[in-house]
């Protein structure tokens, strides 16, 4: 439903955030809160890292046992096999997939929620599991993609990460782990084909959810036959909370460079949600350095069955899928434990603004009373413009002083649709009270839009 309440308001910190979002009709909901935001200066959320205090016994994460992993990789290949041999978006092998992941969290005390969407022509489908408790303002997610393409049954691309964190999220049951932050698991649909279920899940979070995910946690091939040990550097918080881990068994890893922007960790990183992930390689060469540090056969592929029909349940590295199962339930368990400290007041304008088709620059004002002293160094901007292509949209954040902060350049290769993010300004040389106003100009001809609403949390 879209909200059309005009002009300007205070939100106390406890309520929800600014946005309007007009949801896909019958889209079922439950369980499906969530998401965050950073920002133009993207500064590390500190509470994202491990827990250091004297309850870091009870919190230890669990070693997930590799057999156990395994045996969902094998239910996978057999579901494959039964089903014209793979497991890909549109053929019964993928929905058979999700109801072998759903029963199995279900029976474990999970709320499971199934997500519809259309991609090339057929239904796909996302599965969404929240474990009871935990703040439910701060989400730590999991997810991985469960499908494969139409060449064979996919289970190092991307079983390996899909029964990875089953089998974490069934560790959590079997623990019945009560954690700071609410937890929840994700498996996506038509990855294969374009991110297209994360994709749709993130863009259906109105903004006030999507600021909820204090961290995205993204694992797509975890167990490459030639591996490598591969780290994502978006967030640098749950960046060391996977080089903490791999420090602690002497094992080095590299920044993951491969599937940067490939893979179901995008459209939340692009929505302004902390990601982070693990990756063992896929049709990239391991090269005699790394062949050194981590074992294998240099001048061969990480995954020489990367998308064929050879990616079988032979096509595992077991000593891969153990180390990043068990890295998988260590950043699970940590980013879970420590609770974020509550924001301050938040200041919104609903009200709709135009914006010129390659024409002048707008402003949409946000008046801020009643705050002592200055503005933070962390001031949240929430932007929710809604533009036929975004990488005409020039953003900035205009002061009470009149300085500008840019939040947002445009890009003639940005041909998404609407801005709705999160952005992070150090605006600590202004004074908190005044009015700020969010200016938007479109640069380009062709496409129009218009600023749907903003917001200012100090």
């Amino acid at each position: 439903m879209k909200l059309s309440v005009p002009g300007v308001r205070r939100i106390p910190a406890a309520a929800s955030r600014f946005t309007r979002f007009v949801l896909p009709a019958g889209l079922a909901l439950a369980g499906l809160a969530a998401a965050t935001a950073p920002s133009a200066t993207a500064a590390p959320v500190d509470s994202l890292r491990p827990a250091q205090s004297a309850s870091a016994a009870v919190l230890a994460a669990p070693d997930i046992p590799l057999a156990n992993v395994k045996a969902h990789l094998t239910q996978l290949s057999s579901i494959a096999a039964a089903n014209g041999g793979n497991r890909a978006h549109g053929r019964a092998g993928y929905l058979a997939s999700v109801n072998y992941v759903k029963g199995k969290l279900d029976a474990a005390g999970f709320t499971t929620t199934v997500q519809q969407f259309t991609s090339s022509g057929a239904t796909g489908y996302n599965l969404i599991a929240d474990w009871p408790g935990g703040d439910p303002n701060q989400i730590v997610m999991a997810g991985s993609h469960l499908d494969s393409v139409t060449s064979g049954a996919g289970i190092n691309d991307n079983g390996s990460g899909s029964a990875a964190i089953l089998e974490t999220a069934l560790a959590v049951s079997r623990a019945q782990l009560q954690p700071a932050k609410h937890l929840r698991f994700a498996w996506w649909g038509a990855e294969e084909l374009g991110l297209v279920g994360s994709r749709y899940y993130v863009t259906n979070l109105p903004a006030a959810d999507r600021a909820k995910i204090t961290g995205y946690l993204n694992f797509d091939m975890i167990g490459s036959p030639n591996p490598g040990y591969f780290v994502y550097d978006d967030d640098p918080a749950i960046e060391q909370t996977f080089k903490d881990y791999y420090a602690g068994l002497g094992v080095p890893t590299e920044i993951e460079t491969e599937g940067d922007g490939r893979s179901d960790h995008a459209p939340f990183k692009n929505a302004g949600v902390p990601v982070g992930g693990l990756f063992s390689g896929a049709d990239y060469i391991k090269t005699a350095a790394q062949a050194q540090k981590w074992g294998g056969t240099s001048g061969q592929a990480f995954d020489r069955c990367y998308h064929s029909s050879c990616d079988t349940t032979a096509n595992i590295n077991d000593t891969a899928l153990d180390r990043n199962s068990d890295a998988v339930a260590y950043a699970v368990w940590n980013l879970s434990a420590t609770p974020v400290p509550p924001s301050g007041p938040t200041f919104e304008n609903l009200t709709d603004v135009a914006i010129p088709d390659n024409g002048a620059a707008v402003t949409s004002a946000v008046t801020v009373t009643g705050l002592p002293g200055n503005a933070p160094s962390t001031l949240k901007v929430g932007v929710d413009v809604r533009h036929t292509w975004r990488g005409d949209v020039v953003l900035d954040l205009v002061g009470p002083s009149g300085t500008a902060y840019r939040l947002k350049n445009s890009s003639s290769s940005d041909s998404a649709d609407n801005v709705i993010a999160t952005y992070t300004v150090n605006a600590s040389n202004e004074p908190a009270n005044g009015t700020w106003r969010l200016r938007a100009q479109d640069i380009a001809s062709q496409d129009t839009g218009y600023i749907n609403g903003w917001s200012l949390t100090f």
